[in-house]
């Protein structure tokens, strides 16, 4: 059975949101999706990854380097192949060295050559990297996955071995927070995010089972009937992706953005630049020219919300006070 189609996810329209401008702007950072079990969190990015077309790499190369880029220096043949853009899993067991990559051991001990093995991070390039329950992983190897989307570079210096490759992805997390917190700290590297609930509308959760049941009888039929509304998507994300380096931020947005981070007390300045990013991701998606309030309003709950500081004189949410702060700036 085929990955479940994009278009066809029932509701959650922030996810989806986020995730698509995730998709056009990487430099957004991630996206965490906090949510009840079984509300379609891996499904949405499973599925965004599912409808990309096939990427071009250097055929033979472990570490799905682009050929319009620099020279591959890992072992390429310089022909083209293509492959599905990755969408890599991590597990919570995982190890650094599964995770960053390792000395080839076979290698070493049947050739005698001392060679690298390339990790999670290098076949997650130019992809996706999803980790469910990131809120359990260990926090030293969150500091490590941050890092590495942050800078866009893995770079490995152990057992005599000093490797650097590039390392670009779209970092997903999800969990749950009834099973323990992320770290603020670790929170606020993620560029985006979302909250996600379970239904809680009738007609939402028996529309749900109708294409969750046909899917599973006739998943060739499902696949074709939203395959269409999947390819505008495709074609939306990539004329945002063309668009958005020509799309106008005028100064104005720029001082609304630096007013809202301060009326809602967000700490640091990476608010501001990840609520611009994600503004113009959204403008270049919905094909426009330059970034506006309207814009500003649809992405600050989730840049902000996980920035803002706990306030035990406001019982709100984070949301809450996001929303507030911008009527009381703008309107």
């Amino acid at each position: 059975m085929g990955a479940f189609p994009f278009t066809a996810i029932v509701g959650q329209e922030d996810m989806k949101r986020a995730l698509l401008i995730a998709a056009v702007e990487p430099r957004i950072g991630g996206v965490m999706v906090f949510g009840d079990r079984g509300t379609g969190k891996s499904t949405a990015a499973r599925a965004l990854a599912g409808l990309l077309p096939p990427m071009n790499v250097v055929a033979g190369c472990r570490f799905n380097c682009d050929p319009l880029g620099p020279r591959c220096s890992h072992g390429g043949n310089g022909k083209i192949d293509q492959v599905a853009v990755p969408f890599v899993d991590l597990p919570l067991g995982a190890t650094e060295d599964r995770i960053t990559g390792a000395l080839d051991i076979e290698r070493a001990l049947i050739a005698g050559e001392k060679a690298f093995e390339p990790g999670l991070l290098a076949k997650a390039h130019r992809g996706f990297l999803y980790i469910d329950e990131i809120n359990l992983l260990e926090d030293h190897l969150v500091d490590l996955l941050l890092d590495a989307a942050a800078s866009g570079e893995n770079v490995v210096e152990r057992e005599s071995l000093s490797v650097r490759h590039d390392a670009r992805f779209v970092l997903i997390g999800s969990g749950n927070p009834e099973e323990g917190e992320l770290r603020p700290q670790l929170l606020d590297r993620f560029g985006l995010s979302v909250d996600v609930r379970t239904p809680q509308k009738v007609e939402d959760r028996i529309e749900i089972m109708r294409r969750c049941d046909a899917q599973e009888r006739q998943d060739a039929a499902f696949a074709a009937k939203w395959r269409r509304k999947d390819r505008t998507v495709l074609r939306q994300i990539a004329a945002g992706r063309t668009a958005l380096r020509d799309i106008v931020v005028p100064d104005s947005t720029l001082t609304d953005a630096a007013q809202l981070c301060m009326a809602v007390g967000a700490d640091g300045l990476r608010g501001e630049l990840t609520l611009i990013r994600a503004a113009r991701a959204l403008t270049a998606l919905e094909g426009g020219t330059a970034v506006g309030r309207s814009h500003l309003r649809a992405v600050a709950p989730m840049a902000l919300r996980h920035r803002l500081r706990r306030n035990v004189l406001d019982e709100t949410g984070p949301t809450t006070r996001i929303e507030r702060a911008m009527a009381e700036l703008w309107d």
